[in-house]
C-alpha cells in the first residue's frame, strides 16, 4: 500500500467513533492501575454487560504496545455484546470495530484495517447515518461516557456530557442514567472536603436507583450521598440491604465500609474493608481506608487523654506506623493516589518526621497525570508545611505560586489566592520596592477580577522592573479590557 493509500487510510480512521479518537491523552492516563481496576472489574464487578471493560483493556493493552493482546480483549468485547439487543448491539458493534481498525493499522494490516472501516460504513449506511463512519446514537454517546469516567477526574466533567447527550434522546434508559449518576457523584467527590453538603448527584442517583433496583453499585454509591445530607438512617437501610444480597462484592464492601466509617463505626468499617482486601489484595482504596480507620482510631485515644502516656502513647505510635504502612501500600499501588499522598504526609509531620513528608509532597508534585484540583490541593499544601514546618517563605511561596497559576476555580485556589496576598502585602509593607511582591500581588488583584487594583500594582512594579514581559503583558491585556 503506497504513503499516498495510508495517509488516506488514516484520514478516514480519524472519522471513527472509538477510543482513538475520543481524545484519551496517553500522558493523563496511570496505565499500570487503569489496567489492574480494569482486571477487577472484569473479575468482580455486577454489570449487565463487560463489553465497555474489555474495549478500554483492549485500547490500554495498545498503549502498552501489546497488540496482539489488544485484539484479543476486542474478541472478548465481541462475546459481551451479544448480552444487548440486536438494535444495541449494532449500534455498539461500531465501536469494536473502530478499535480493531486502528490496532490493525498500528500493526501495519492496512488490508485488516481498511476491512472494519468498511464494515463501519456498511452499518453506518444500514442506520441511515447522515455521516459515513459514524453513527450519533445514544448508544455511542454511552461507551464514550463510561470510557472517559474509567480514566480519572480530569475526564468526569466530559463523561457527565456524553451521559447527558445520551439521555436527551432516552431520559429513562437505565444505563444512561447510571452513568450520569455516577458521573455527577464522582464530580461532587472530587471536592466533597471543601464542600461536604454538595448534593446534585442526589436526585440523578435517586432516578438511578429507581431504574437499576438490581445495581449494588448505585445503591452504596446513593447512600453515601444520602449520609452527606443527613439522611445517614435511610442510608443505613440501602447498605445493609446491599450487604445481604452482594456480600461478597469488593466494590459493596468498599463503600459500605466507608458510610460505616463515617457513621463512627470503625471496627465495623475495618472488618469489611480487610474482607475485601482479600479478595482485591491491589485495591489502593482499599488501603487508603484502611489507613484512615486507623488515623480515626488514634485521633479517638487523643482526644480520650489528652496527652497520651504510657499504653496509651504505645497504641497511638502502633495505630500511627499502621495507618502509615497502609497509606505507603496505597501509594505504591496508586502513585497518582494525591489524597493518600497528603494524608501520609500528615502523619509524618505529626511524628515530627519532617524529611519524609517533604519526601512524599516532593514526588507527588512532580506527578503529571493528576487533576488540575489536585495540583493545586498538593502545592497548597506542601507550601504550608514549607512554611510552618520548615521555616522558608520564600520556597513555600514559590509551591503556593505554582498552584495558584492552575487555572481552575475552587476552594484551593482562594486560599492559594489569600496567602499569596498576604505574603505579598506582608513584603511590601517591609520594602516597598519589591517588584516581585508587586507583580503577585497584581496576579493576585487580576485573578479575583480587580482589575484597577491590578493595573496599579502592575505599573508600579514595570517601574521597578522595566525589562518585565510578563508584567507588561498582563498590563497591557488589562487595558484592552477597560
Amino acid at each position: 500500500m503506497s504513503e499516498k493509500t495510508q495517509n488516506s487510510l488514516l484520514t478516514v480512521l480519524q472519522q471513527l467513533t472509538c477510543h482513538f479518537t475520543w481524545d484519551l491523552q496517553e500522558k493523563d492516563i496511570p496505565l499500570k492501575d487503569l489496567e489492574d481496576r480494569i482486571c477487577e472489574q472484569i473479575e468482580f464487578l455486577i454489570t449487565k454487560s463487560k463489553f465497555t471493560i474489555y474495549n478500554l483493556l483492549a485500547y490500554a493493552k495498545h498503549l502498552k504496545g501489546q497488540n496482539e493482546e489488544a485484539l484479543e480483549s476486542l474478541r472478548n468485547a465481541e462475546e459481551e455484546i451479544q448480552m444487548y439487543s440486536k438494535g444495541e448491539a449494532e449500534t455498539r458493534r461500531l465501536v469494536i470495530w473502530g478499535n480493531r481498525a486502528w490496532v490493525h493499522y498500528h500493526m501495519g494490516n492496512l488490508a485488516e484495517a481498511q476491512n472494519y472501516i468498511d464494515r463501519v460504513e456498511r452499518m453506518c449506511s444500514k442506520l441511515s447515518s447522515p455521516y459515513r463512519y459514524k453513527v450519533e446514537q445514544p448508544e455511542i454517546f454511552c461507551e464514550e461516557g463510561w470510557a472517559l469516567l474509567k480514566l480519572g477526574g480530569k475526564y468526569y466533567e466530559r463523561a457527565k456530557v456524553c451521559f447527558e447527550k445520551a439521555l436527551e434522546q432516552e431520559p429513562d434508559n437505565p444505563e444512561f442514567n447510571s452513568g450520569f449518576a455516577i458521573s455527577v457523584y464522582r464530580l461532587d467527590d472530587i471536592d466533597r472536603q471543601d464542600h461536604p453538603k454538595k448534593c446534585f448527584s442526589l436526585e440523578p442517583l435517586r432516578q438511578a436507583v429507581k431504574l437499576n433496583p438490581g445495581d449494588p453499585y448505585i445503591k452504596v454509591l446513593f447512600a453515601l450521598k444520602l449520609q452527606d445530607v443527613d439522611q445517614e438512617a435511610e442510608g443505613e437501610k440501602y447498605i445493609q440491604e446491599t450487604l445481604v444480597e452482594h456480600s461478597s462484592s469488593p466494590y459493596v464492601l468498599r463503600y459500605a465500609a466507608k458510610f460505616y466509617r463515617r457513621k463512627g463505626c470503625v471496627d465495623t468499617s475495618m472488618e469489611l474493608l480487610r474482607k475485601a482486601l482479600k479478595i482485591t489484595p491491589k485495591s489502593a482504596f482499599l488501603n487508603h481506608q484502611i489507613g484512615l480507620c486507623y488515623r480515626v482510631k488514634m485521633i479517638e485515644i487523643k482526644k480520650a487523654t489528652n496527652k497520651p502516656q504510657g499504653t496509651n502513647k504505645e497504641r497511638v505510635e502502633k495505630l500511627g506506623r499502621s495507618a502509615i504502612y497502609h497509606y505507603s501500600l496505597a501509594i505504591e499501588q496508586k502513585p497518582t493516589f494525591i489524597c493518600a499522598c497528603i494524608d501520609l504526609a500528615f502523619l509524618y509531620i505529626e511524628g515530627g518526621q519532617y524529611e519524609k513528608a517533604e519526601a512524599v509532597y516532593q514526588n507527588a508534585c512532580q506527578l503529571e497525570k493528576i487533576t488540575d484540583l489536585e495540583k493545586q490541593k498538593i502545592n497548597l499544601q506542601y507550601g504550608r508545611f514549607l512554611q510552618s514546618c520548615k521555616k522558608s517563605e520564600d520556597r513555600a511561596l514559590t509551591h503556593y505560586v505554582k498552584g495558584l497559576k492552575v487555572e481552575k476555580e475552587s476552594p484551593a485556589r482562594e486560599s492559594l489566592k489569600n496567602v499569596v496576598q498576604k505574603i505579598a502585602t506582608k513584603r511590601l509593607e517591609q520594602n516597598a520596592s519589591d517588584s516581585e511582591s508587586l507583580g503577585l500581588l497584581a496576579f493576585v488583584h487580576q485573578l479575583k477580577g480587580e482589575r484597577r487594583e491590578a493595573i496599579d500594582c502592575y505599573q508600579k512594579a514595570l517601574k521597578l522592573d522595566p525589562a518585565n514581559d510578563e508584567y507588561s503583558s498582563a498590563l497591557c491585556q488589562l487595558q484592552l479590557k477597560i
